[in-house]
């Protein structure tokens, strides 16, 4: 069984990639500087600067060169990008990458759904937004999507469907209408809803037997960092902590290095390398250091979020649980295009702080746990509270 939200998910989804490792969501116009934005970090030298641009430049000349001979400069770039071997490269429009922003900023354009599909490929929804257009049409757990503007999606992948309600194919906007097929037992019906712009709330907190507090990140959006830290200021006393990063693509890692204070005092929490140069994330000081905390992990946890996971891990913080993680540990940077679009080159990879690197390798959780991980989770938190 396969599932995920099917409104928070910027489209670069359907190319194969999940949210980017990216330090601020900045464009770099031309990749002129090289240098990726941030905090205390300084523009590379000359010679990883020229790296970076090159490489940028390539793509550019082929989308410039499509554009004056009348052809699809997106189609050029996204060729040049293939042939550089890039994995986690893309193009993408003006209008997907704004989209992808807005995703990081905590904003989204959809209908408010999650849905999974089962084995038998039916797509069911899972949960729906209070307040979304899904919610106000009546629309609720256990109902079965069979439709999306005439189409069926039974057996389609859930990130085509993500296509379909978003609107990929025509950049849809707030506002635009989109009809959906639904069952629910032995009733069928269709409904027309228009998409709306919603936020996320990519954390959230809630308490389980024993004073424990699970924190759940869906994703490193703004602000998600100091919401982790705000939801263990209210911890009750002397309660374990479930950090639940199963699921999330990952997102700004300046978040995913405050989510990672939150636990920590001071210290590192990854290297990375930018055209060979290296440099290094420090966590703030003052975490809480003593709560005992279990990371709950699985292959869907992604880029930022597997930074996290390495950084407690490594420095002995967390004990972590669940499956190996997805293993994507690379750092893009985006340039813009002739024609407005963006492209996203790959520039480096990060390691965590006892070196590992992450890219195509993953993370192996310190207790594998596959059905009824959180209850494992629970179990092994209370065994550190009584240590």
């Amino acid at each position: 069984m396969s599932g995920r939200d099917l409104f928070c998910q910027p489209r670069r989804i359907r190319r194969g990639a999940a949210l980017t490792l990216v330090f601020a969501s900045v464009l770099v116009a031309g990749a002129a500087t090289g240098s990726l934005p941030g905090p205390d970090r300084k523009p590379a030298p000359g010679a990883a600067r020229s790296t970076t641009a090159a490489r940028h430049e390539q793509v550019a000349e082929a989308a410039a060169e499509a554009m004056a001979d009348g052809k699809s400069p997106m189609e050029a770039a996204e060729r040049a990008v293939s042939r550089s071997g890039d994995r986690w490269g893309a193009v993408y429009s003006q209008g997907e990458f704004e989209e992808f922003e807005e995703a990081l900023d905590g904003r989204y354009t959809g209908v408010g759904l999650w849905a999974r599909r089962e084995r038998d490929g039916r797509i069911e929804v899972t949960k729906v937004r209070a307040g979304s257009p899904a919610a106000t049409a009546g629309i609720r757990a256990g109902d079965r999507l069979r439709s999306v503007d005439g189409e069926s999606v039974d057996g389609r992948p859930v990130t085509e469907v993500v296509s379909l309600l978003r609107g990929d194919a025509t950049d849809a906007p707030a506002g635009t209408a989109v009809r959906l097929g639904l069952e629910r037992g032995t009733r069928a019906w269709s409904l027309t809803l228009h998409r709306a712009e919603l936020s996320t709330d990519s954390v959230t907190a809630g308490r389980v037997a024993g004073g424990v507090t699970v924190i759940r990140i869906d994703s490193f959006t703004k602000g998600s960092g100091d919401a982790v830290r705000s939801a263990v200021r209210q911890a009750p006393d002397g309660g374990g902590i479930i950090l639940d990063l199963r699921g999330n693509s990952g997102g700004l890692v300046t978040e995913a290095v405050t989510a990672a204070s939150a636990f920590l005092d001071g210290g590192l929490v990854a290297t990375y390398d930018v055209d060979g140069e290296q440099r290094a994330l420090h966590a703030e000081p003052g975490g809480d250091t003593t709560r005992p905390l279990v990371a709950l992990v699985d292959g869907g946890t992604m880029s930022a979020a597997e930074l996290v996971t390495g950084a407690l891990q490594d420095r002995g913080r967390a004990v972590v649980v669940g499956s190996r993680t997805f293993g994507k540990g690379s750092v893009q940077m985006p340039s813009r295009l002739p024609d407005g679009s963006v492209a996203e080159l790959t520039v480096g990879h990060y390691r965590t702080p006892a070196g590992r690197g992450v890219d195509g390798q993953g993370i192996t959780p310190d207790l594998e746990a596959d059905q009824r991980a959180l209850e494992r989770a629970e179990t092994v938190l209370t065994g550190l509270g009584s240590e």
